[in-house]
């Protein structure tokens, strides 16, 4: 079989962290598959394998137990409808079924006592799910989960449409698509439940901490892509990330591609540190509680991104960093090329967009396809 490309150490200057009873967690969210027949069985038997409670456990170190079990047995759901309807089931080429059908799970969200899909796993799990939801966390919490589900369906339906007709979206379109086809703005409500805190919406809707969730979704999407690729590529089926979207639109070779997914999400990592800094400076207790939430969802996604059997995919096995780096290849204060997020830049305050970093060099190159040498730090 051909050799897959070789994934370099990412840039990840923050620090690693997992919550003590992980093991327990993991255990309990197997369980909580079989127990309501998440998937098919084979598809069941893979996800109670891909450690996805360690994974919850990485998100929320210091969180309520409750809640991170909550968290987990959500995430493998998710998986459970990313995998069993849109990417190996037949709804996955038929945007119009798939949206009916997401259009019924969100209304069990909204309302899990209403009489419909009985029979379903899927439905019965969210039951479960969203019932947990309203017993940990606030009516305001939950509602913005229920939105942000609603924000992933739409997207997943987005990207069907292009896996029925076997298109791949521009990069623009595909940065918009990823940052909610990713599942990520659908955590965040969880880490206010698991620290037993709500933001203000002052706060949580001001345009910097928008911008800076944003950006937490860009980083661990454009990261999934990354280490998701190797398995990707090898499925007999349609698959798109941003490899894949630079190979066909920019005409990158493989290699290419990949040294520019990893510049671009270096950059929006540069700016996420510096706007970040920013708040912190002055933001509320809570604020810098869930700004450290959002770090240690980026970690998290990336310590379990290069270990778990679902990426590492042993019996084919990727050729994935141990480590992290702790230099960017790009450092750049320009805004990506790219007009869905091109106005993050904009957040920065004009005399501080040429501020550098301390690992920054006069030298740093420009070319977000150019390497630089890494110097590596290992994970936990």
């Amino acid at each position: 079989m051909e050799h897959g490309l070789i994934v370099p150490p990412v840039y990840s200057p923050i620090p690693p962290a997992i919550h003590p009873r992980h093991k327990e967690i993991d255990d309990r969210t197997a369980a909580w598959a079989v127990q309501f027949g998440i998937g098919s069985e084979e598809l069941r038997r893979k996800l109670v394998r891909h450690d996805i409670g360690t994974f919850a456990a990485r998100i929320l170190p210091e969180g309520r137990e409750d809640v991170v079990s909550l968290l987990a047995d959500f995430v493998l759901w998710l998986f459970g409808v990313d995998d069993g309807h849109c990417e190996e089931g037949d709804l996955g080429n038929d945007p119009s079924r798939l949206v009916a059908e997401l259009s019924r799970l969100l209304r069990v969200a909204q309302n899990p006592d209403v009489p419909m899909l009985d029979p379903d796993p899927l439905a019965a799990g969210l039951r479960d799910l969203s019932r947990r939801m309203s017993r940990l966390g606030t009516p305001g919490q939950v509602a913005r989960w229920v939105d942000a589900l609603r924000e992933y369906f739409m997207s997943v339906v987005w990207e069907a449409s292009h896996r029925s007709h076997g298109t791949v979206p521009d990069l623009n379109d595909y940065t918009l698509m990823r940052l909610y086809d990713g599942a990520t703005s659908v955590v965040m409500p969880l880490l206010e439940m698991g620290h037993g805190y709500e933001l203000q919406s002052h706060e949580r809707d001001d345009v910097t901490v928008r911008g800076v969730a944003e950006m937490a979704y860009f980083i661990i999407t454009w990261d999934n892509d990354i280490f998701s690729h190797h398995k990707e590529s090898r499925a007999d089926q349609y698959y798109l990330n941003v490899l894949r979207v630079l190979e066909h639109h920019e005409g990158m070779s493989p290699e290419d591609a990949l040294r520019t997914a990893v510049a671009q999400r270096d950059r929006v990592m540069c700016l996420y540190l510096r706007l970040c800094a920013q708040l912190e400076a002055t933001g509320s207790p809570q604020l810098r509680r869930y700004l450290h939430s959002i770090g240690s969802f980026i970690r998290g996604a990336q310590d379990w991104g290069i270990s778990s059997r679902r990426y590492t995919t042993p019996e084919d096995p990727a050729d994935l960093p141990s480590t992290f780096s702790d230099t960017p290849t790009d450092d750049s204060t320009e805004a990506l090329d790219i007009p869905a997020v091109a106005w993050w830049w904009s957040l920065l305050p004009r005399e501080n967009r040429e501020e550098t970093l301390p690992h920054r060099r006069k030298s740093a190159r420009k070319n977000p396809a150019a390497p630089r040498r890494r110097s590596s730090v290992r994970t936990a």
